[in-house]
């Protein structure tokens, strides 16, 4: 009889401890940091691969403004933007084929409010953070005390500068304002006018950087079809 009672005593014993140990262990199961992505990043590009990389942690959200925003502008008379635009609601669409993070669409569209006041809202409620290029989103999101991510500031560190002469692959999206030339963007969505590559539209064509140039939407770059491309 004694040596029942202890047996029962010791699995009292056993079951309180797991019980205690449960109690106290330290979970590492928490919920994945909410991301909204913002227009000016969707037109960057460099969203795609960095999360193909599978170093972003956390949840990407879209809000439909934010794509109805890049619609209006694909839309637009102005080649440029249209252009950069169109890039965006491409690497949007990517974004939910990447299987290293998870993308989720959301409609926001019942309100009335303008595209950043809805991220900043929305981001704020959720505790979440805006990935934007747009300087003064970040300003104001600061001092919201909402947490921003910058993809330049990631870039810095490892920016590569296409120098003329350099050769890489890139896919002629559509044609250029002038005859004869197409229109294609680099990984980081500077916006590439390829010299005789009209009629590659589709296609990824190896090309040779000539020059570059600067300006307020960000840099472009001029090349030509490499001469060992097919």
């Amino acid at each position: 009889m004694e040596i029942i009672t202890l047996i029962v005593a010791i699995l009292i014993l056993c079951e309180t401890s797991i019980l205690v140990f449960r109690k106290f262990k330290p979970s590492f199961k928490g919920a994945k940091r909410k991301i909204y992505v913002d227009t000016s990043a969707l037109i960057d590009g460099r969203i795609v691969p960095i999360a193909k990389t599978g170093f972003m942690d956390g949840e990407l959200i879209i809000l439909k403004s934010v794509l109805l925003e890049l619609q209006l502008l694909a839309d637009g008379k102005d080649p440029e933007k249209r252009s950069r635009a169109r890039a965006g609601l491409d690497n949007a669409a990517e974004l939910e084929r990447v299987i290293n993070i998870n993308t989720e669409i959301i409609d926001d569209t019942g309100g009335l409010k303008k595209v950043d006041e809805e991220l900043l809202k929305v981001a704020k409620e959720n505790k979440g953070f805006i990935m934007t290029l747009d300087f003064n989103l970040i300003k104001v999101a600061k001092a919201e005390k909402i947490p921003t991510l910058n993809i330049n500031d990631l870039a810095l560190s490892v920016r590569h500068e296409h120098l003329p002469g350099e050769k890489l692959s890139v896919t002629v999206r559509e044609k250029g304002s002038n005859p004869g030339q197409g229109v294609g963007h680099l990984p980081d969505g500077a916006m590439v006018i390829i010299d005789k590559a009209s009629n590659r539209i589709g296609k990824e064509v190896d090309i040779e950087i000539i020059k570059n140039l600067e300006t307020s939407s960000g840099r472009i770059f001029f090349a030509k079809i490499a001469k060992n491309h097919k």
